[in-house]
């Protein structure tokens, strides 16, 4: 078995990047960054591959609707042509109706900043997942996303690494507890750490250049 810090390492290196980063979001305790997040999380939830989700969040971010009000304001139409631009097609009439109706949720019960939400759940991470489901197409999954990607701004929630992050760590032969996961990790950024496992665990090819031999 490889040595588990150099494994660790690799994986860091070779993989170590948000999905936030690769849809261009500068993650921010800030409105909009945090709502281009909620987006990407509930386009990366569906059954679509990462790349694409991913592609699809930045096309509705070129078409302007990179906050709640301009995604509200947006015809249905506009919604669906972004995302097919990106490439979201399977799903991309459901998802349009859901990112209006998300939208206007946003607006009605946060006042369009998602920070809200973070102060109504007072540091109960538990209560933040529940208030984030009640956005229209973030289900379990979506909410995890969003999580994992926030922690560091977020620090509250932080070392947030799910089910899908420590499956990537069992893939990798890694322990798949919390606290031993984020000492292997270092100085490295939670949020980092996290998505560099979901990768892993996605993709099987990621965790097999990992544990080559040196």
């Amino acid at each position: 078995m490889p040595d588990r810090q150099r494994v660790i390492n690799r994986l860091i290196s070779a993989e170590g990047r948000t999905y936030a980063q690769d849809a261009g979001i500068r993650m921010a305790d800030k409105p909009q960054p945090l709502y281009r997040m909620l987006v990407l999380s509930l386009l990366l939830s569906a059954r679509i591959r990462a790349s694409v989700a991913v592609a699809a969040s930045r096309a509705l971010h070129d078409a302007g609707m990179s906050g709640p009000r301009r995604m509200l304001e947006a015809t249905w139409q506009q919604r669906v042509d972004a995302l097919g631009e990106g490439g979201y097609r399977r799903y991309d009439e459901r998802t349009a109706t859901q990112l209006g109706e998300g939208a206007r949720l946003v607006l009605d019960e946060w006042h369009g900043d998602l920070r809200r939400v973070r102060e109504a759940a007072d540091g109960d991470v538990a209560e933040l997942r529940r208030l984030l489901r009640r956005v229209p197409g973030i289900g379990p999954t979506g909410a995890d996303i969003f999580l994992r990607e926030v922690q560091g701004v977020w620090p509250e929630v932080a070392p947030y690494l799910d089910v899908k992050a420590l499956d990537g760590a069992r893939r990798l032969g890694l322990p798949d507890r919390k606290d031993a996961l984020v000492r292997l990790g270092g100085r490295r950024h939670p949020e980092v750490l996290a998505a560099a496992l979901v990768r892993a665990a996605l993709d099987r090819r990621v965790a097999e250049e990992c544990l080559e031999p040196a």
